[in-house]
């Protein structure tokens, strides 16, 4: 991704006019994604999407191509905590699914499926309610970045778990120096944005 503002910077001015092409709605994720150095922790390339959110025509050219991308007759679209849950809730009106809320544990209500998975600095859970996903769904899973794989393949693990046949993975960007594909057993994965 080239010309992002630094963190703290404007990233655009007024929202334009709906993109009309997968080309200009990549364009316009190049110019509203904000980098912040150091965020989380030091080291760290932090994409910030919520300039892209708040532009409307924008975003509604990235759920669109989100959308178009699917594979045929999905049931369900998993949005991963946080950030996934705002891509995946239009993705899934888009394409007539059903959603479901990938949570961080102890977020939700029992009876839960958990999926433990280790992080580059911890470890993590996550869960969701089984009694939501019928056996066979076939559901795609969007979330806004994949970086290492760790939190796409346990959920891939969970909805597996639970009966669901993942038939897909999206994502807005990929952080390719970090192999996160490797990790998702050759699904299908659609990126709008690859970075090194």
């Amino acid at each position: 991704m080239t010309g992002l503002p630094a963190a703290g910077g404007a990233a655009v001015g007024a929202p334009s006019g709906a993109p009309t092409g997968r080309a200009d709605v990549l364009a316009r994720i190049d110019e509203l994604v904000r980098l912040v150095p150091d965020y989380p922790q030091p080291g760290v390339l932090f994409r910030d999407i919520t300039p892209l959110l708040a532009d409307g025509p924008a975003f509604a050219g990235v759920v669109e191509a989100m959308a178009a991308a699917a594979p045929e007759g999905v049931d369900l679209v998993a949005g991963m905590e946080a950030r996934g849950f705002l891509l995946a809730a239009p993705v899934s009106v888009a394409l007539g699914a059903g959603l479901l809320p990938v949570r961080k544990a102890g977020k939700l209500p029992g009876p839960t499926a958990v999926e433990h998975y280790e992080l580059e600095y911890g470890h993590a859970s996550v869960e969701i309610h089984p009694f939501t996903v019928p056996e066979g769904a076939r559901v795609l899973v969007i979330d806004d970045v994949l970086a290492t794989g760790g939190t796409a393949a346990a959920t891939v693990a969970l909805l597996e778990r639970c009966g669901a046949e993942v038939v897909g993975l999206s994502f807005l960007v990929e952080l390719e120096g970090l192999d996160g594909r490797a990790r998702l057993g050759g699904l299908p994965v659609d990126v709008l944005v690859r970075v090194p």
